[in-house]
């Protein structure tokens, strides 16, 4: 992978990496299927006698602990798993994203500044020209009056009865200051990819953005057990012709990455540790483009337990529990090519996702339709778990 400042494996893990305890997902190459590992500093731990799924491993009662007693003899190497994963080496034992069997969630339009930019896309019916145009417009109706209302306040009733009288009320603003926060299924079960994967950008799109976000991990009782750093690839032109087309706008083939490890909460690591969390973006061009942004979730207009009692509840369960994406403030505006076109991916951009607590995702973009196709799904894993938890000679027997 070509681009990145910094792709030392390193730089792939938090800072505080000697302390933290990371869950992920490892492709052997050896049984030709997914491993549950636990990493720690330098070494790669195989969890397949815990736990066949990640899915399963966090339904333990005392997961923490029960992972670090199952740390007893490392397997792998932590710098030559990200190595080879950033090379995209399948030869060698390399990273998937770290979910199996939760559902992956998504919450949509809750920062204020993303929010004015779903309207603009709207507005504009996802073209790019007209949204310099637009941004003022609706910017200037806006301002800041409205970035500082509690979603779901009188003082949001009041202002939507104000936008609705200057005509300027939008979907968008419903799901950002009304009662409900918008939640939406990001990706199916298993499609979503991991770090040094390419992620797509299909070629009906000519208007798209990464979107850098927080991502809760949560148990099937809705408990928040670790969180990861995501990327909700996002096609701006498609949904904003129509919201109705959520569906092609997020959820394509490669659309959706995390990790590159779900950091388990463990007393002196909680969900408290993230509510102010930095989450930095860098998209690096071929052509020598760069950009940067900042997520900054200290100014999430909903709170982390709003959006999961939003998800789940008597009104919807997750057996296998879920990851929910917890939406972002970047918006890209910066002129990538001509004055007023703002930003739009070319392939071959690197994109980086990094924050203190949760290490850094680093992906590169590639046209959708070209990628590798996602082939390993839920029929695949079982066919495996059931081959590896056969006694010993069985197969040997059958065959």
């Amino acid at each position: 992978m070509n681009g990145s400042r910094d792709l030392s494996p390193s730089a792939v893990l938090p800072e505080d990496a000697g302390s933290a305890l990371l869950i992920g997902r490892v492709w052997d190459v050896e049984t030709s299927g997914p491993r549950v590992v636990a990493v720690q500093g330098g070494d790669v731990y195989d969890l397949q006698p815990l736990a066949g799924t990640v899915s399963e491993l966090l339904e333990r009662p005392d997961v923490v602990a029960d992972v670090r007693a199952a740390m007893t003899r490392p397997r792998w190497s932590t710098p030559e798993i990200i190595k080879a994963s950033l090379a995209r080496d399948t030869a060698r034992p390399y990273l998937l994203a770290p979910v199996d069997l939760q559902v992956v969630k998504a919450c949509g339009v809750t920062f204020v500044d993303s929010m004015i930019e779903r309207v603009i896309e709207e507005r504009c019916g996802g073209d790019a020209s007209r949204a310099r145009q637009t941004r003022e417009l609706v910017s200037t109706a806006l301002g800041g009056s409205i970035a500082s209302i509690r979603p779901g306040s009188p003082e949001a009733a009041e202002a939507k009865k104000v936008l609705i009288a200057e005509g300027l009320w939008s979907q968008y603003l419903e799901v950002g200051i009304g009662p409900d926060p918008e939640v939406f299924t990001k990706a199916p079960v298993l499609a979503s990819v991991g770090l040094g994967a390419q992620v797509g950008i299909p070629s009906f799109s000519h208007w798209n953005n990464p979107e850098p976000e927080l991502v809760m991990v949560a148990a099937s009782d809705g408990s928040v057990v670790g969180a990861t750093l995501g990327n909700d690839v996002n096609l701006r032109d498609v949904e904003g012709r129509s919201a109705l087309l959520l569906g092609k706008a997020k959820d394509n083939n490669a659309s959706s990455a995390l990790g590159p490890f779900i950091r388990l909460f463990d007393g002196a690591f909680t969900l408290d540790t993230l509510r102010d969390e930095e989450i930095l973006l860098r998209v690096e061009g071929a052509d020598g483009y760069v950009l940067e942004g900042r997520n900054s979730v200290a100014r999430i207009s909903r709170p982390f337990e709003e959006l999961v009692a939003a998800t789940r509840g008597r009104h919807h369960q997750y057996p296998d529990g879920f990851a929910l994406f917890t939406g972002t403030l970047f918006a890209p505006t910066q002129d990538r090519d001509e004055p007023g076109q703002g930003f739009t991916h070319k392939m071959g951009d690197t994109v980086t996702i990094r924050s203190r607590h949760l290490g850094a995702l680093i992906n590169q973009v590639g046209p959708a339709e070209e990628l590798p196709e996602w082939q390993f799904g839920l029929r695949q894993l079982f066919e495996y778990l059931h081959h590896q938890r056969e006694p010993a000679g069985s197969a040997a027997a059958r065959r």
